[in-house]
């Protein structure tokens, strides 16, 4: 897994632990040489992470809307700058172009992308593994939920179970380089 798309607030949150952890991945795919495949932001998390693996010599690329680009958000400094006419473009892109993903603690923005990959390896469209870096347990109650959703029988088993989940990067990382495509149910 040499790409890999990291999925992150555009905000940095309201405690250090969310930018520490940030860096902590950062070092972790610098010492893998890995990648990173992003939004393309300046700013929050998004910005933090780029600075880190771009500081250190690493390849990223930024996937990012004109509209975007017009309001001053894009980071200029990264290796390959793609700029796009929609968001839906930008999610595509990142899909494509990453061998992994890696929600970190973010927004609306970082929601939705976790959930339309979810949905790709659903509907067989990738087969790619997909993480939660679960920072402070940031996303200790979205497990709740899915966990809630599949007793329900709104989801498989299988389809949380491909959900790799980790508050360490090295273990994170390893999960995902153990990673092997499994087929879910398709309903």
């Amino acid at each position: 897994m040499k790409k890999i798309t990291i999925y992150c607030g555009s905000r940095k949150g309201d405690s250090t632990v969310y930018e520490a952890a940030a860096r902590a991945l950062a070092q972790e795919m610098i010492k893998r040489d890995q990648s990173l495949v992003y939004g393309a932001g300046r700013v929050g998390l998004m910005g933090v992470i780029a600075d880190e693996m771009l500081g250190a010599g690493k390849e990223v690329l930024g996937i990012i809307p004109q509209k975007l680009v017009d309001r001053e958000v894009a980071h200029r400094g990264c290796t390959e700058l793609i700029i796009v006419e929609t968001m839906r473009d930008r999610k595509w892109l990142m899909a494509e172009r990453g061998d992994a993903f890696i929600a970190m603690p973010g927004g609306i923005g970082t929601l939705e992308e976790l959930f339309e990959i979810m949905t790709l390896n659903q509907l067989h469209y990738i087969q790619k593994p997909l993480a939660l870096y679960n920072v402070n347990g940031y996303y200790d109650k979205l497990i709740d939920f899915l966990d809630h959703a599949m007793k329900e029988g709104f989801m498989y088993p299988e389809q949380e179970e491909l959900l790799i989940v980790s508050d360490d990067p090295v273990d994170l990382l390893d999960q995902i380089d153990a990673y092997e495509a499994k087929r879910p149910s398709d309903w």
